[in-house]
């Protein structure tokens, strides 16, 4: 039986990475997108010890050209797409709401919002497409998208609508096999969290350091739900460091 194929946003480092490396090594060829080259290709390298190919594709999220590029390359190469991981994100500096440049919300919304949609638009089409039909998508909407930390609107903002864009995907994927489920990560072990032990500033204006989990239970995470078989779907699953401040938070 042929591989499935998966493609992965923000696959050079973090959560991408582990969980490219997890669905290699679970059988899946890998299309690997982001915007620096190297570390896609430093991936690709360790994903080869899983005997997969690979495909790195350097791509800038925000620009709805290349993301149509991304997807025309997966399809060169591969054929089929079988799943997606919406994870690539940014945020902005962190300041009060009302100080925030236009330009900065700009950014984040199109990198953690229009991206995803583009990039769901795209693979609605091959899915819709292939034989066998369907496929599945996963969204990253951070913790964040339930509750928010101190002078994050934008990136909030944006992990909210992911919520909206997840069940509007798997509400319209039903008819054409198409599953969609959204995981939602907390303080996994990243180059983009290590300020979180040295201290992250809680609801109360105090700062604290904050309890990081690693990464490679989030690409188990990813994996679980990647092996259901597209009758089923985990619509949302949050998996977070145990200890950090979420429950109560504020």
């Amino acid at each position: 039986m042929a591989a499935k194929v998966a493609l992965v946003t923000g696959a050079g480092s973090g959560i991408g990475r582990a969980s490219a490396l997890a669905l290699m090594k679970d059988g899946f060829d890998m299309v690997l997108a982001g915007r620096r080259k190297e570390p896609l290709e430093e991936v690709a390298k360790e994903g080869a010890a899983f005997g997969r190919k690979t495909l790195a594709v350097p791509t800038d999220l925000s620009d709805p050209a290349q993301i149509k590029a991304l997807f025309a390359k997966a399809m060169e190469a591969f054929g089929r797409l079988d799943l997606l991981f919406n994870n690539a994100g940014i945020g902005a500096p962190a300041m009060p709401l009302e100080d925030l440049p236009f330009d900065k919300w700009q950014a984040v919304l199109a990198t953690n919002l229009t991206g995803p949609f583009l990039c769901t638009q795209e693979a609605f089409k091959i899915m819709k497409a292939q034989n066998p039909r369907g496929g599945r998508i996963i969204n990253n909407g951070s913790i964040s998208a339930h509750t928010p930390r101190p002078f994050t609107v934008a990136y909030t903002a944006t992990k909210h609508a992911i919520t909206g864009l997840t069940k509007s995907t798997a509400l319209d994927g039903r008819a054409y096999d198409i599953a969609c489920g959204q995981i939602d990560i907390g303080n996994a072990v990243s180059p983009l969290t290590e300020r979180m032990t040295q201290g992250m500033m809680q609801p109360d204006g105090s700062v604290r350091a904050e309890d990081r989990m690693a990464v490679e239970d989030v690409g188990r995470a990813i994996s679980y739900m990647a092996s259901l078989s597209l009758e089923s779907n985990v619509l949302f699953m949050t998996v977070k460091a145990t200890k950090m401040p979420f429950e109560g938070r504020g």
